[in-house]
C-alpha cells in the first residue's frame, strides 16, 4: 500500500515538473517567456510603453498564439531568467524595438509574404500584400522618402490588430472609409500634395455612402472598392470605368459599344464619372435622360446636333413606355379588385416591368437602333395587359349587369316566399 502511495505521489510530482518545463520552455504556447514582456511593459505608467502591452491580448496575432518576440525579437527567455529587460532587448538576439515607418511594410512583409509560414495560420490569406503596396502612391511614395504616408499600421493598427471579418476592425466594410478620412479629411496633413479634402463628406452623402453607413448594406462599396486597399491608387482616366464595371457590368458593356467611348476617349473624359460623378455618385432618376432641365445629355449636346435628338428620342420612347405601364397597371389592378382573375395580366406586366429595368440599363448604348427594342419588348407586354385588363373590366361590367338583373328577381322571389308563408301561417286552426 505505501509504495502504491509512493508511486502515486511520484507520478504528481513528475507531472508538474513537466507542466513547469512546458510552461518555462523558450517559445512553447506560452506563456511566461511570452507574457513577461507584457508583464513588464504593462507596469510602466507611461501610456507609450505600457499602451501596447495592455491593447495586446485583444490583438488577432496575439489569438493566434504569437508573442512579441515574434514580432519585435530579443530574448525574452534570457531577460526573464535573469530579470534583465537589458538581456531581453538584445540587438544580437534580433530584438527591433519599434520599427521604422519606412520599414513598416518590409517589417510586416517577413512573415505576409511567407507562403510556407502564412499556411500554418491562415492558408486563405493573399501573401502579395507587399508587392501590391510598393506598386501603390502610398508604396512608391514610402520609397522615395515620404514618411507620411499611409502604411500597414495606418489602416490596420499597431499592437490591437482586429481581423478584417471583425466590426471593430478599422478595416472592417462599414469603418474603412472613416478610416481613410482620418489623414484624407485632414487638410492641414493633405496641403502638401494638393489633392481635395472633401472626399468622405462627398461619399457619404452619395448613394453609395447611404447604403453602407446609414443602411448597412454590405454590397455597397467603400473606398478601396474602387481604389484598391494595399495597392491604392487613383483610377486612371480609362481605368474608371473598369472599377464601376466591377459591379455595374452590363452597364460597362453598353457603354464600350456606344458611340461614347471613342468621344470621351478623345475628349479625355473619365467614362462613367463624366455623368454620375466619382466621390458624389447620386442616386439615378429618369429624368437624367432626355433634354429637359434636369437631364445630364444637354450638358454636352446642344439642340439640332444629333446626340441631342437621339437623347429626346429615347427620353420620348421611355416616358411612353412608362406611362403605358402605369394606365395598365391601374388597370388591372381595378380589376382585381373587382374579384376577377389577373393572373395572366400580372405575368405579363411582370414583362413589361422587366423591359423598363432593361432600359434603364440600355440607355447607356446611346444608340436607338439598340435601345428601342428593348423598349418595343416592354410595350408589347404592356399592350397584352391592357388587352387582359380590359377583357377583365368587361368581364366585370358583364358581372355587374347580371347581378342587376338577378337581384331584383332574387328580392322578388324573397317576397313572395314571405307572403306564402304569413298567408299559409293566417290559415292555421286556432287551438
Amino acid at each position: 500500500m505505501r509504495a502504491k502511495r509512493f508511486d502515486i505521489a511520484r507520478l504528481g510530482v513528475l507531472t508538474a515538473a513537466l507542466a513547469l518545463l512546458v510552461v518555462l520552455w523558450p517559445g512553447s504556447a506560452g506563456v511566461s517567456y511570452a507574457s513577461s514582456c507584457i508583464d513588464c511593459h504593462s507596469a510602466f505608467d507611461d501610456p507609450e510603453i505600457s499602451g501596447p502591452a495592455k491593447k495586446f491580448h485583444d490583438d488577432v496575432h496575439f489569438q493566434k498564439g504569437l508573442s512579441c518576440v515574434d514580432c519585435h525579437g530579443g530574448n525574452a527567455s534570457k531577460g526573464y531568467d535573469e530579470g534583465d529587460p537589458d538581456l531581453a532587448h538584445d540587438r544580437k538576439a534580433g530584438f527591433v524595438g519599434a520599427p521604422k515607418t519606412a520599414d513598416i511594410p518590409k517589417f510586416c512583409a517577413r512573415c505576409h509574404s511567407d507562403i510556407e509560414y502564412m499556411k500554418k495560420y491562415n492558408p486563405k490569406l493573399r501573401v502579395d500584400q507587399y508587392l501590391e503596396y510598393r506598386s501603390s502612391v502610398h508604396g512608391k511614395r514610402l520609397e522615395s522618402g515620404d514618411t507620411k504616408v499611409a502604411t500597414c499600421v495606418s489602416c490596420h493598427g499597431v499592437h490591437d490588430i482586429m481581423p478584417v471579418k471583425d466590426t471593430r476592425a478599422p478595416v472592417y466594410k462599414t469603418n474603412v472609409a472613416k478610416t481613410c478620412s482620418g489623414c484624407h479629411s485632414n487638410a492641414k496633413y493633405m496641403e502638401p500634395y494638393h489633392i481635395p479634402t472633401n472626399q468622405f463628406d462627398l461619399y457619404s452623402a452619395s448613394v453609395h455612402g447611404e447604403k453602407l453607413l446609414k443602411e448597412g448594406d454590405l454590397a455597397a462599396p467603400t473606398c478601396n472598392n474602387c481604389h484598391g486597399n494595399h495597392g491604392a491608387t487613383p483610377p486612371g482616366l480609362m481605368s474608371v470605368s473598369n472599377s464601376c464595371g466591377e459591379c455595374h457590368a452590363n452597364n460597362l458593356e453598353y457603354f464600350n459599344e456606344s458611340p461614347h467611348k471613342e468621344a470621351f476617349a478623345d475628349l479625355g473624359v473619365g467614362e462613367c464619372d463624366a455623368c454620375h460623378g466619382h466621390h458624389d455618385v447620386n442616386k439615378t432618376n429618369d429624368t437624367m435622360l432626355g433634354v429637359g432641365d434636369e437631364a445630364i445629355c444637354v450638358t454636352c449636346h446642344d439642340q439640332g446636333d444629333p446626340g441631342y435628338q437621339t437623347a429626346a428620342a429615347m427620353a420620348t420612347e421611355f416616358d411612353t413606355l412608362k406611362a403605358m405601364l402605369g394606365e395598365a397597371r391601374t388597370l388591372l389592378n381595378k380589376a382585381e379588385r373587382g374579384g376577377v382573375n389577373v393572373s395572366l395580366g400580372k405575368f405579363d406586366l411582370h414583362t413589361a416591368d422587366d423591359a423598363l429595368v432593361k432600359a434603364r440599363t440600355a440607355v447607356h448604348y446611346f444608340d436607338t437602333s439598340k435601345f428601342n427594342p428593348i423598349i418595343v419588348s416592354g410595350v408589347s407586354a404592356t399592350e397584352n395587359v391592357m388587352d387582359l385588363g380590359n377583357k377583365a373590366m368587361w368581364d366585370l361590367k358583364l358581372r355587374q349587369i347580371g347581378l342587376g338583373f338577378t337581384l331584383p328577381l332574387v328580392l322578388l322571389v324573397a317576397l313572395a316566399l314571405y307572403l306564402k308563408i304569413r298567408q299559409i301561417e293566417r290559415r292555421k286552426p286556432i287551438p
